[in-house]
């Protein structure tokens, strides 16, 4: 099985999550490593910047039940869903292994802090920097320096972006040429989940792939519009892509 699937145009990794960390946190240069979903897909159609970020990324992980679907239906593969939870994880683990220092890039002081104090207990061989960005609709060219300043004095091995899409993938776009580090991610809700201010859903919904649900229905605000606006969008390209024969975003 060839290492990329091609779904609806975006090249999706069919590697371990322990593989895709190993590689890039032993190669020889910067990787960006992003995730796709069925509303980031949807909304990468209409904004041409969000699109070539995501393609332009040398890991897409398939965060969503939704992208495993669309594997299976368009190429007969049984992909396994890597949510950005997982590749976090493994991440940090991977860090405490190693003695690596990381960057948290995104949301505000508070949540960052419990994130560093979890993080000590949890990981207490990994370096933790972070950086509450201005809260703006978009960063300005001192902004992004500012940051790219942040990010290299730290040394950091990893910096995770946590703005929420498509904001934290058109930054780290931005920002991927001028930064050091091994690899460099977008995983948004995962740092509110790490800090305890957002409640992940338990493993048993998990397993039954009803994150989705349960997220729903703890923030239907903020998620009513991925689920019953972005999903029949992507199954409506799903099953049309399938019915032409034709696989292209």
């Amino acid at each position: 099985m060839s290492e990329n699937i091609n779904i609806l145009g975006y090249n999706v990794s069919s590697k371990s999550i322990e593989s895709i960390v190993s590689e890039a946190l032993t190669g020889s240069k910067l990787s960006i490593v992003n995730t796709i979903n069925p509303h980031s897909y949807v909304e990468a159609k209409k904004d041409k910047i969000f699109r070539t970020a995501l393609k332009r990324s040398d890991v897409i992980i398939p965060d969503g039940s939704g992208i495993v679907l669309a594997a299976k239906k368009l190429h007969g593969v049984n992909l396994r869903k890597v949510a950005g939870a997982d590749l976090f994880f493994e991440t940090m683990t991977s860090l405490n292994s190693i003695s690596g220092k990381v960057f948290f890039l995104g949301s505000t002081d508070e949540v960052l802090e419990k994130i560093k104090n979890r993080a000590a207990i949890d990981f207490p061989n990994v370096a933790v920097e972070v950086l509450s960005p201005p809260y703006k609709p978009e960063f300005s060219d001192e902004d992004k320096q500012s940051f790219i300043d942040s990010i290299n004095r730290s040394s950091s091995d990893v910096i995770f972006v946590g703005l929420t899409a498509p904001k934290q993938e058109k930054l780290i776009h931005d920002i991927s040429a001028k930064i050091q580090g091994q690899m460099v991610s977008g995983i948004g809700a995962v740092f509110d989940f790490y800090a305890g201010s957002v409640n992940r859903p338990k493993q048993i919904w998990l397993d039954m792939h009803l994150e989705w649900f349960v997220r729903l229905l703890g923030e239907p605000k903020r998620l009513w519009k991925r689920t019953f606006v972005s999903a029949p969008i992507f199954l409506f390209d799903l099953y049309r892509a399938k019915l032409m024969g034709k696989n292209n975003a």
